[in-house]
């Protein structure tokens, strides 16, 4: 692979997250319940870690994606943690 065919790939890459990111942000507002709203902010969370990879793929630096394994590593446990806040709302009485 050349070194346009590059680029071109990850200009193209960067437009599909970005519009990606714009419609799950567009979900996030208007997610009529907040189950709805933990999905879309799940969603944007694998976005951005897709972002960190197309940075480091861009910039050919490794450092981004141990970012980008740390940023999703964090926000798996984040979603867990509010999946069980909603399971437990949910079984009150």
């Amino acid at each position: 692979m050349t070194a346009e065919n590059v680029l071109t790939a990850d200009g193209v890459a960067f437009i599909l997250v970005a519009a990606a990111c714009l419609l799950t942000m567009l979900r996030l507002a208007a997610g009529p319940k907040l189950v709805d709203r933990v999905v879309a902010a799940d969603t944007l969370s694998v976005m951005t870690t897709a972002g960190l990879v197309w940075l480091a793929s861009a910039l050919d630096s490794a450092l981004y994606l141990d970012i980008a394994l740390v940023y999703g590593a964090l926000s798996f446990i984040g979603v867990v943690a509010i999946a069980r806040v909603i399971e437990h709302k949910d079984n009150r009485p």
